[in-house]
């Protein structure tokens, strides 16, 4: 496969990992950046690639192959993912687990209209945690699914909380509850409710004269987010938060706990962890590998959007099938 063209709609700590992680991708390139900012005034890594305002992008549709979409879910995603489906292939990390069908179905529809292929959802959560769901309940049918994430920031969660009215800036930490982890790794499939699995712990920078007792009934409040979870929010300075809380560190695992055996009397655990040092330039590198599926899936012709339950792991690699089975298998 020659090498593929990509474009980076929005540039903030996705999208500057998403050009790093194109840095170390062989048979990629970076094409161009788009943006709401001035582009005139937005500084980029790579040296030489143009960046143009996002409300010019329709006139670049033949300058990439694909386009990887760093916005945030709560309010990007849902105009930028249909819109842009419809125009040109496209990658985003979508992340809102209760509103994916509906999505998937705009996109869907937008993508086909098109003639292009989109890959939505894409990222560790959903993402990599998704397949490992998959593939471990359909070896173990008799058992139970488990997904804990943290101790981490979630940069869908703050980003969330940073388009509440009055918030000047945030970080949002997810906390796995210790004996619940516990409990399911002893195989005992105990009953968890959401509440009982995490703890969501919120820092947040409020705007002068902003109404913090309305900010924090919005967080604590917010469906999808916040409601179904203990949570606690902190009012810090900008200063704390750039002190304490600039980096972006996640992680967490999905356990399978299940049984086979003529009486269900052998029990078996599956686990899948992740420790990250950057949850946005971790992400950054999923985004680009299934950047290239789209790109090999449309060369053959595919259309629609798509999920990475669709996609065989050999489109993600840049070796070809011959090296996978010599290397990998």
């Amino acid at each position: 496969m020659s090498k593929f063209r990509i474009g980076i709609v929005g540039y903030g700590n996705l999208g500057r990992g998403t050009e790093l992680a194109i840095r170390q991708t062989t048979d990629a390139e970076l094409a161009c950046v788009f943006t709401r900012r001035d582009p005139s005034a937005l500084k980029i890594l790579t040296e030489g690639v143009p960046v143009y305002s996002v409300n010019d992008i329709a006139a670049h549709k033949n300058d990439v192959d694909v386009l990887i979409l760093c916005g945030g879910s709560a309010t990007d995603l849902p105009v930028q993912g249909p819109q842009l489906a419809e125009m040109f292939n496209t990658i985003d990390s979508f992340d809102t687990h209760a509103k994916i069908p509906q999505y998937f179905d705009s996109v869907d529809a937008a993508a086909k209209k098109g003639g292009n292929v989109s890959i939505i959802s894409v990222g560790w959560d959903p993402g990599m945690f998704s397949v490992n769901r998959l593939y471990s309940s359909c070896i173990l049918p008799e058992g139970e699914n488990y997904t804990f994430w943290g101790k981490g920031v979630s940069q869908g969660h703050s980003d969330a909380i940073r388009r509440i009215e009055g918030v000047a800036d945030a970080r949002q930490y997810t906390i796995p509850v210790e004996s619940a982890v516990e409990a399911v790794r002893s195989g005992s499939n105990p009953a968890l409710t959401t509440r009982q699995k995490h703890t969501r712990e919120c820092f947040v920078v409020a705007k002068e004269g902003a109404d913090k007792a309305k900010i924090e009934s919005e967080i604590k409040n917010m469906p999808n987010y916040f409601a179904d979870y203990d949570t606690t929010v902190h009012f810090i300075s900008e200063e704390e938060l750039k002190r304490d809380h600039s980096g972006l560190p996640h992680g967490g695992f999905v356990i399978r706990s299940g049984k086979t055996g003529e009486n269900k009397e052998t029990s078996h655990v599956i686990e899948y962890s992740l420790k990250l040092g950057s949850n946005p330039e971790f992400t950054s590198s999923i985004l680009v590998a299934y950047a290239r599926a789209a790109v090999r899936l449309s060369r053959e012709g595919a259309v629609g959007a798509k999920t990475v339950f669709d996609i065989a792991p050999a489109y993600l690699s840049p070796k070809s099938g011959a090296e996978l089975r010599a290397e990998m298998l």
